[in-house]
């Protein structure tokens, strides 16, 4: 069996002391190393032979990395290049990510650093280590599904389905964004063009659009596939833990801290970190936020020295981030640094001719999840009311909608009226007029007029049908059949409602 051929690598710098240390630096490595003092040297090279990588720095005799930048991208080159560029110049920084660069560094360089950061260029990033010993509670996640730290999400999101037409000719990763619309072809292309360097991604879109399964997208297509990619609702933690959330802390840093804790950087090292909700972080993590970016190390609660992390994030929001910078709630710097490359999900109303293959994936996954082996289907009309609606909450509103469908559809056809849309579709799906456990015990409850609403009524509805189903399970001994017929429900809704809800089954329970 052959070895695997050695790196080898073009170090393009003026400053023959400098170049020097990046070349000895990378033999130690093991590297193949060659060098070359400008713009024009480094291309004659280029010319003669391929390398792995280029790394160069920004300012050079007869032009700037930029430059070099360009004519890699022209020529169609499959070098990976890597800037480096003066301490604290974030403009040039950023402007090198969206020319093309797979990553920068800035001076003075960390040698550590730099021979992470080119490691990672050439697909060895150092692997997560294995569970062989017990970790403190709460923390690394790994793509395969480990423990996350508190706040980090690991959730399907609502068209997390492979889209039959396309699985057997792309990425699995890719096929999981459902639909053949030019707008959903172009988020394709462009997540494939943007998973092969470490420029921070923004991802844009209406709530319910799908921003963490592009995310997802953009990882799985990556070489940091095989490593952990954390999930975390940046509006979603108090913002008290914020800090010891995404940095983890020391035993004994503060109350309550009763041993060493990792934070989300550090459980997505050598991976992707997917910040949803960019825009909700407060001014003062902003700042922090921004620090560890720039450094690439993050510094625990209680801990004296930092830690080098090497992250790919990627951030969603669905706010306007450019006013929030103008009114002054969010750091134009980290703006800038965050915003290097932007995608946009397009809402759902922009692409209806996807709502088939859509409205298929959704269901099969719902069969998949209740374990129904034949998934049901939208007869034509209720497809058309489908295609007339327009989905104010996107795909996962769309989601919703079918989830209550199959549970209130007698057959295995969803019809038009098993919808709950009315006869006219733009009405306000949300109240619908739905026969359920949860809406007839609302309707008979006496709330005085001055009783607090509930914050999310989706949210109190299914807790109210949680424990009504957990009631008459419990009281016919988790006979499912019994239960259901208590209810008013067939065995086939009493499953789709349990897997909807996640209410499990007792192995010794019967139907």
């Amino acid at each position: 069996m052959n070895a695997s051929p050695v790196p080898r690598l073009l170090v393009v710098d003026d400053e023959p002391d400098l170049r020097t240390l990046y070349e000895l630096t990378l033999l130690r490595e093991g590297y193949e190393v060659e060098t070359a003092g400008c713009v024009e040297d480094a291309w004659a090279r280029l010319t003669e032979r391929t390398y792995s990588a280029v790394i160069t720095d920004m300012r050079l005799p007869d032009g700037s990395g930029l430059d070099l930048l360009h004519r890699l991208e022209e020529a169609a080159r499959a070098e990976k290049a890597i800037v480096i560029t003066a301490y604290g110049s974030a403009e040039n920084a950023v402007e090198a990510l969206k020319a093309g660069a797979f990553d920068y560094l800035t001076k003075p360089v960390d040698l550590r650093q730099f021979r992470t950061v080119v490691a990672s260029a050439l697909g060895r990033a150092p692997v997560a280590p294995t569970a062989t010993g017990p970790r403190p509670s709460g923390t690394s996640a790994t793509a395969s599904g480990g423990p996350q730290p508190r706040g980090a999400r690991d959730t399907v999101t609502p068209i997390d389905a492979v889209a039959p037409e396309v699985q057997a000719t792309m990425h699995p990763a890719l096929a999981r964004l459902v639909g053949q619309s030019s707008a959903m072809q172009q988020v394709r292309s462009m997540v494939e063009r943007v998973a092969r360097g470490m420029a921070p991604v923004m991802v844009l879109g209406e709530s319910g659009t799908g921003k963490e399964l592009v995310a997802r997208a953009i990882h799985g297509v990556s070489g940091r596939a095989n490593q952990a990619f954390i999930a975390v609702n940046c509006g979603a933690i108090p913002e008290q833990l914020l800090e010891a959330e995404f940095f983890g802390y020391r035993k004994g840093a503060f109350t309550g801290a009763t041993e060493d804790r990792e934070g989300f950087f550090q459980a997505a090292n050598a991976g992707t970190l997917f910040l949803d909700e960019i825009g909700d972080l407060p001014l003062s993590m902003q700042s922090k936020l921004l620090r560890v970016i720039q450094e690439r190390s993050v510094r625990p609660i209680g801990a004296v020295n930092e830690q080098p992390v090497n992250v790919r994030i990627v951030s969603a929001t669905h706010k306007d981030l450019g006013l929030e910078v103008q009114e002054g709630r969010f750091r134009q710097d980290l703006f800038y640094r965050l915003n290097v490359i932007q995608l946009r999900m397009p809402p759902l109303r922009e692409r209806l001719e996807d709502l088939s293959a859509i409205c298929s994936a959704v269901l099969g996954r719902i069969a998949h999840d209740a374990g129904v082996p034949t998934a049901p289907q939208l007869s034509a009309s209720a497809l058309a009311q489908l295609g007339s609606y327009a989905f104010p909450g996107n795909v996962r509103e769309l989601e919703n909608l079918l989830h209550r469908a199959v549970t209130l559809a007698p057959g295995d056809v969803i019809e038009r009226d098993d919808l709950g849309l009315g006869d006219d579709a733009a009405g306000d799906s949300e109240w619908s007029a739905i026969e359920s456990p949860a809406a007839e015990a609302l309707a008979t409850q006496q709330v005085p007029g001055d009783a607090p609403l509930p914050a999310d009524l989706v949210a109190h509805l299914d807790q109210v049908e949680r424990d009504i189903l957990v009631r008459a399970l419990a009281r016919h001994r988790f006979n499912r059949t019994a239960a259901g017929a208590s209810l008013g429900l067939s065995l086939r809704q009493m499953r789709y409602r349990m897997a909807r809800l996640g209410i499990g089954a007792p192995e010794h329970g019967g139907d």
